[in-house]
């Protein structure tokens, strides 16, 4: 690791931009919208940096830009050069913002490009529903921390918020529908009562990278992976490497699909084909209070 990726608070701080063209410009607006109070330059005097947070140069002359880089570095004021590493303390990442989330990609200033390809890829990844789950997760942190003293409990019962029904619905646009579900399942893990997930998913395809966003997801947030035999190998590669996998033939699931989700596990049953009917029957009666079975 070349660099140490750190995210800082420039809430009214004062940040120097050196230059007067496109990228200056460019570099300026996420600086801004940071809450950082921006002063731009076009050319380089020592006291431009008094009171700073951060240095930028782009567009300018060379030997301001090498008498900014040079300063700023006296100082300990952190300084970015565009397109010059040599010259930078910090390199500027392609940043994914879903606010609050923030996700920032860098290849140390060696191939930019590369690392704006990837940040398109995570955006596809990482839907603005993120966005409003994290927001969601705010506004409960009190009621978490104070219904849920142990540490270890808490984190388990944010990551079923963060993967299961709450999320499906925040994704959804049911935000009030969300946290009513998330009071509820907090209440239920402070009464000693887990709930458990089960997630139907069709992959009638032996290729993983044609699999939805949605199916990739589950599949990667999935505690055990029930599957009819039929699934290809490379499908199963995408679950995660610490989740349980198991073959069940069609209608001969039910049973263990209860059993798994009363334990409070996260479950994905993995078909080639559509569920068969006696199995969703099955299962729906056998449900108790608490076991949810959203449609995928």
């Amino acid at each position: 690791m070349r660099y140490l990726p750190v995210f800082l608070d420039l809430q009214g701080r004062r940040v120097l931009v050196l230059g007067g063209g496109a990228v200056a410009a460019r570099k300026a607006e996420p600086l801004a919208r940071a809450g950082a109070e921006v002063v731009c330059a076009a050319s380089f005097a020592p006291e431009l940096l008094d009171g700073c947070a951060l240095a930028v140069g782009a567009d300018a002359a060379e030997a301001d830009l090498l008498a900014l880089a040079a300063a700023a570095r006296a100082r300990g004021i952190p300084v970015n050069i565009v397109d010059r590493p040599a010259l930078c303390s910090f390199i500027m990442p392609a940043v994914v913002d879903r606010d609050p989330l923030t996700i920032a990609v860098s290849s140390a200033g060696i191939a930019p490009v590369l690392a704006r390809l990837l940040r398109a890829r995570i955006e596809a990844a990482v839907p603005p529903g993120f966005a409003r789950l994290a927001a969601l997760a705010e506004t409960l942190r009190d009621e978490i921390r104070a219904s849920l003293p142990d540490t270890a409990q808490r984190r388990r019962v944010l990551e079923r918020l963060f993967t299961g029904r709450v999320a499906e619905l925040v994704f959804a646009g049911e935000e009030a529908a969300a946290r009513r579900e998330a009071l509820a399942e907090i209440a239920e893990a402070a009464a000693g009562t887990p709930r458990g997930m089960v997630f139907f998913l069709t992959a009638a395809t032996r290729e993983a990278d044609l699999l939805s966003l949605r199916a990739l997801r589950l599949l990667g947030e999935a505690d055990v992976i029930l599957h009819d035999g039929a699934i290809a190998p490379s499908v199963l590669e995408t679950a995660r490497r610490d989740a349980e996998r198991e073959v069940a033939g069609p209608g001969l699931a039910g049973p263990l699909l209860v059993r798994l989700a009363g334990e409070g596990r996260k479950v994905v049953r993995l078909l080639a084909g559509p569920p068969p009917p006696p199995e969703l029957e099955a299962l729906a009666a056998s449900l108790r209070p608490g076991l949810v079975v959203p449609p995928c």
